[in-house]
């Protein structure tokens, strides 16, 4: 009986170790296992943190400046997040709200330094254009007092720094600076190609129906602007041996249509497309997003259309460059009355008609140029007086010359067959000549004119006109 009490003490004490022993065991090995999975843990979480920092280091250096820069340059990249799979979304989009958030917060300070740059340079470019036209009105005077050539090219230069200056007050939201009364289409195109460096390669052709078509006096000053960018440009990106041809025609929808061709370098795909959205007038330009040195002409384009009610497209150009089309609307243009007076300059209309083109009336008195405006006049001739219809007497034929040569009004008349066919051997077509060649034969005849008003006898002979200048501006930017 003992030994069985000894024995079964015995096992108790057995199965009582082992079970300490596998306790110990169990307890020692969830202690292994939890200090492996804090160990993993803390790895995870360092990893985490490192990829964090990364992803913050990314973004002060790249990530937000590259956002900046997208601003203005649409098609640079933004990097993302380097270690996605290692930032939880929380910190992802935190990640995003800062990229967002200093977009933002560059896009109102530009807005707000441009806005600032906008005003001062409004100011400074009404005082330079007061002070230029200033300058215009003495020129203009002094061209009535001396007979140097040099002050047309003096006149032309100043009309080149006040065109600049008007665009960039148009640029900056200010007015024109000019107002005018209901002026010629032809007309505005003219005085348009007046303000452009290499204005002698510009070739208009008029192929209005209604000779006298004119635009409303709000939109005369600003069209002029407008196109005296598009010929700037046009002139500035082609060959100076190539000539610029205007064609000034009216639409079917009772609206008018002025079409610039070059023969320049043409423009790519992001040029053309960049110059599309300038010329379709957008909201609002920077002056930050025009390039350095900046390229204003379409932006200035662009900013009058949506003011005034313009249109104008761009494409290439049959003549191997690009070709703008500047589109006036129905509602701005009028007809000028009878009593107003076209300039001598301005082309006549072209017709077509089944024996060929139809013969130009005769020019009006012309008025002493007072800058490259278009073609020039021929020098001053006496032309024949107004006469009735039928045979011109012989006498009249024979008739003595004035002291001075005049230009006076010829109407149009019917002659027989003879003394038609002896005027078309005898008359000659006048040469088109340089506007300087003009300047210099009218100030010979200005001279002439004083000096016969001081002698008493015949008028003292005219001297030999000065040789043109050949430097008639500065070049196109």
């Amino acid at each position: 009986m003992l030994g069985w009490i000894v024995a079964l003490i015995a096992v108790a004490v057995a199965t009582s170790s082992a079970v300490r022993t596998y306790q110990a065991r169990r307890e020692a090995y969830g202690a292994s296992a939890r200090a492996e999975l804090n160990e993993r843990q803390a790895k995870a979480a360092e990893a985490r943190t490192l990829a964090l920092t990364e992803e913050i280091r990314q973004l002060a250096r790249r990530r937000i400046p590259a956002a900046a820069t997208a601003l203005s340059h649409r098609t640079a990249p933004v990097p993302g997040l380097r270690e996605a799979a290692g930032i939880d979304g929380e910190a992802a989009r935190l990640l995003s709200e800062a990229v967002q958030a200093a977009r933002t917060a560059v896009l109102e300070e530009r807005g707000r330094v441009d806005a600032a740059a906008r005003s001062a340079m409004r100011g400074t470019s009404a005082k330079i254009q007061s002070l230029l036209n200033q300058s215009q009105h003495l020129l203009h005077e002094l061209q009535h007092e001396y007979d140097d050539p040099r002050i047309l090219q003096l006149d032309f230069r100043n009309e080149l720094a006040l065109r600049r200056t008007q665009a960039t007050a148009v640029l900056c939201d200010a007015w024109p600076g000019l107002a005018r009364q209901n002026s010629s289409l032809v007309e505005i195109v003219l005085g348009a190609q007046s303000r452009v460096p290499g204005y002698e390669r510009i070739k208009v052709a008029n192929h209005l129906r209604q000779e006298r078509l004119a635009l409303v006096a709000r939109a005369a000053e600003p069209l002029a602007i407008a196109l005296a960018e598009l010929l700037a440009n046009a002139t500035a990106y082609s060959h100076p041996d190539t000539e610029v041809p205007v064609t000034v025609q009216q639409t079917a929808g009772r609206g008018a249509l002025i079409l610039v061709d070059d023969a320049g370098i043409g423009m790519d795909d992001d040029a053309l497309e960049r110059a599309r959205t300038l010329l379709s007038g957008p909201s609002e330009v920077l002056l930050t997003e025009l390039g350095d040195p900046p390229q204003t002409g379409f932006a200035v384009v662009g900013r009058l259309i949506a003011r005034y009610g313009f249109s104008c497209h761009i494409e290439s150009s049959p003549y191997g460059g690009m070709r703008t089309m500047l589109r006036i609307p129905a509602h701005l243009l009028t007809v000028m009355d009878d009593d107003r007076t076209l300039s001598v300059l301005a082309p006549k209309p072209v017709h077509a008609r089944g024996t060929g083109a139809a013969e130009p009336a005769e020019p009006p008195e012309p008025a002493v140029p007072s800058g490259p405006v278009g073609p020039a006049p021929a020098e001053p001739v006496a032309p024949a007086s107004a006469e009735p219809a039928g045979p011109a007497p012989a006498a009249e034929a024979e008739a003595p010359p004035a002291e001075l040569p005049t230009r006076r009004r010829r109407a149009r008349r019917t002659d027989s067959p003879e003394s038609s066919t002896t005027r078309s051997q005898t008359v000659e077509e006048p040469t088109l000549r340089t506007p300087e060649q003009a300047g210099a034969a009218w100030a010979a005849l200005q001279e002439g004119t004083l000096s016969g008003r001081k002698a008493p006898g015949p008028p003292a002979q005219a001297p030999p006109a000065a040789s043109p200048s050949d430097d008639l501006g500065d070049d196109e930017t």
